[in-house]
């Protein structure tokens, strides 16, 4: 059920379906909450409360221009997980949402009972990472999303999976095409901002998946398996056939991932016991 919901003069338009314990889908850049749609079909349906937001500046929610930095994004998903009156959760983030889902854990560890880190990297920037996302974010303010999301599509989505799935090309297209370029812009300079999260990594205690495409260009798979280092007794799993964004283009196999990494986390009621 979409649902608004009004903080600070920002409002995050969510999805929150189901019922029972509550899994938080954060989406990456420059998506919107439809990129959770198989995850939410599936999960809802089998006992789970799936609660997923559009960050300010996609979707439906309020667009912010200048910078908007990762603290920025977990404290609305926290926000927004008070009104709806959530104390603990599982996150799933994928990319820039597997980032977010980082900073969430920083600043609010105990929350989090599982966690899901897909197709995404705890590292902050290089010098030069650092400028050409500062470069992207005023080259879509200048020329628009249309030019930079053709160009960026067979790095989303594996080429092969555009010919083979061209459903799943359209959806992530659309998603690129129709996101703000001033949102977008907003979040690249503060993504280029972010820490390290190495260090926040080692801390996690409680269950974690680290999920990626086996041929993801922009998070290889050296690059997931370096992220299961730093966690302690963190599971890894390569999605087969699938680049930066497994759960639309092998929505079977990274949903079957997702369904046996849940049965491994204590639900809700039993923690309180």
């Amino acid at each position: 059920m979409m649902s608004t919901f009004l903080s600070n003069g920002i409002a995050v338009e969510f999805d929150d379906v189901g019922s029972g314990d509550a899994l938080v889908l954060v989406h990456g850049h420059p998506f919107n909450r439809s990129m959770w749609r198989p995850q939410v079909e599936r999960f809802s349906a089998s006992g789970w409360r799936i609660i997923a937001p559009d960050l300010r500046g996609y979707g439906g929610s309020t667009v912010v221009s200048g910078k908007v930095t990762l603290d920025v994004f977990a404290r609305d998903v926290a926000a927004l997980l008070d009104h709806l009156g959530v104390d603990e959760l599982v996150m799933v983030g994928l990319s820039m949402g597997g980032q977010i889902a980082m900073e969430f854990f920083r600043l609010f560890p105990d929350r989090i009972r599982g966690l899901v880190l897909a197709d995404t990297s705890p590292r902050a920037d290089s010098v030069e990472g650092k400028r050409l996302r500062l470069d992207t974010a005023e080259r879509v303010v200048r020329e628009g999303m249309a030019g930079y999301a053709q160009e960026t599509l067979p790095r989303m989505v594996a080429p092969y999976n555009i010919a083979q799935r061209p459903d799943v090309a359209r959806h992530v297209l659309e998603m690129m095409n129709t996101t703000s370029a001033e949102g977008a812009a907003a979040a690249l300079r503060g993504r280029a901002e972010r820490p390290d999260y190495a260090d926040v990594l080692r801390g996690v205690a409680v269950p974690t998946l680290v999920v990626v495409g086996r041929d993801d260009d922009f998070t290889p798979v050296a690059e997931a398996e370096f992220t299961q280092t730093l966690i302690p007794n963190a599971t890894l799993t390569v999605i087969e056939n699938a680049g930066h964004m497994p759960n639309l283009e092998r929505q079977t196999e990274f949903n079957e991932a997702l369904e046996r990494f849940l049965g491994t986390v204590p639900s809700h009621s039993s923690s309180q016991r």
